[in-house]
């Protein structure tokens, strides 16, 4: 069997809710040993408490009995050892500082400086471990939200707001779109593993870790600039054209008689395949439509042509169409069917999610879109229970004694 690229890593994971267990379930799913730390006075990550839940004979909205399990969590949390720790007990930080001197990584996602008022930062698992690396996913990134930043507390659909991506999607006079996928939370993290790779890889060069900071409107924002809105803007040009992309014609998404299909030809050439596709090559000479500006020009127009030709088919047929005459062209599909996709399934970039105690349960959940010619990925165990690992962790890889193990439980620091 082919090793996983990072085996042999340790990553100490105090994440919660979507962003920073996201970000571990990816370097989980690279290889590394990821030890969850949980709050046994909480019950545990968040995401342990979110609705659906999986049960034996289905999906539920409310928490089926005690071996109900939410599917948040058995997505987020495989892969991963989960052990419980008070972190605002007085001798949390004695524990913390062990599990750091044998990791290689720290990842946390509280609101800026709550992991230092906890004792849990940079700086004390830096004292622990300088070859740390300290990773630390927050909304606005460690200086906080400063004067643009609402109230300051930061979560997806606050990221989205502030990132201007609400106004990119939808008509001109639409209200703000929320992206169906809680972009902010989601995109974010990949970031945040980048930059824990890149500092891992400059650890082993310098002997030295240090602090990788990364903000979800930050990350947004990034990516919100990859595309010249604000140059539309000052040209007096539309930022949000709905369904349509006009600098672009013919490109969009355009009815079928039984859904949508997504049709993308900006170019001469693709241009020409479309016209041959509805059935009328002779657009393609058109002083309307001759060139790529010539398109842009009357894009109302050609999108109309289009439209008028899509909405007569199928989706099949239309896109079996587009796709004989050489145009970039799909099917709209909802989530269920995609992520069923069997090839998307093959490579293991979406996977079924197993239920600890049932197993298989039928629902699709996420693995690691990343195919290596020399190893394998992919999360190698189910969620775990709360506090599973604790005696594996704490008595086997940290050598505490059955007594010293007593004695934190009775206390309550585990």
């Amino acid at each position: 069997m082919k090793p996983r690229p990072l085996e042999g890593r340790t990553v100490v994971d105090l994440t919660t809710a979507l962003a920073g267990p996201y970000a571990t379930l990816l370097l989980a799913g690279l290889g590394a040993t990821v030890i969850k730390v949980e709050n046994p006075g909480t019950g545990g990550d968040a995401a342990r408490g979110n609705p659906p839940y999986a049960a034996p004979d289905g999906p539920s909205l409310g928490r089926p009995g005690d071996t109900g399990m939410s599917v948040s969590m058995l997505g987020r949390g495989r892969g991963k050892l989960s052990v419980t720790l008070d972190l605002k007990h007085p001798r949390a930080g004695e524990v913390f500082a062990d599990l750091v001197r044998g990791a290689d990584i720290v990842v946390e996602n509280y609101a800026a400086g709550t992991a230092d008022r906890l004792g849990v930062g940079y700086a004390a698992a830096r004292a622990a471990n300088p070859r740390i690396v300290y990773t630390s996913i927050s909304g606005f990134g460690a200086q906080g939200p400063g004067d643009g930043g609402g109230t300051g507390k930061a979560m997806d659909t606050i990221i989205q707001a502030l990132s201007g991506v609400m106004l990119t999607a939808g008509e001109p006079d639409d209200p703000p779109v929320r992206f169906g996928l809680p972009i902010g939370d989601l995109l974010a993290p990949l970031y945040a593993v980048i930059g824990t790779l890149a500092a891992v890889v400059q650890a082993e060069r310098t002997g030295e870790g240090q602090h990788v900071d990364v903000s979800m409107l930050g990350a947004l924002t990034s990516l919100l600039s990859a595309e010249p809105f604000d140059a539309l803007e000052a040209l007096g040009a539309p930022t949000r054209t709905g369904a349509l992309v006009p600098r672009l014609a013919p490109f969009g998404l355009f009815p079928a008689a039984d859904g949508w299909i997504a049709l993308c030809a900006p170019t001469d050439a693709f241009a020409r395949g479309v016209c041959t596709a509805i059935g009328r090559p002779e657009l393609a000479a058109d002083d309307r439509f001759a060139t790529r500006d010539d398109r842009v020009r009357n894009a109302d127009e050609l999108h109309e042509l289009i439209r008028g030709w899509s909405s007569a088919r199928t989706r099949a047929e239309a896109v079996g169409e587009l796709a004989a005459a050489g145009v970039p062209a799909a099917a709209v599909r909802d989530p269920a069917e995609a992520v069923r996709d069997p090839g998307v399934l093959a490579r293991g970039e979406v996977v079924e999610l197993e239920h600890p105690d049932h197993g298989p349960t039928g629902l699709m959940g996420p693995g690691v879109p990343i195919t290596f010619s020399g190893a394998r990925t992919g999360p190698d165990r189910p969620v775990p229970r709360l506090g599973q690992h604790n005696a594996e962790v704490f008595g086997g890889l940290l050598g505490y004694t059955a007594d010293r193990l007593a004695d934190l439980e009775r206390e309550g620091v585990l």
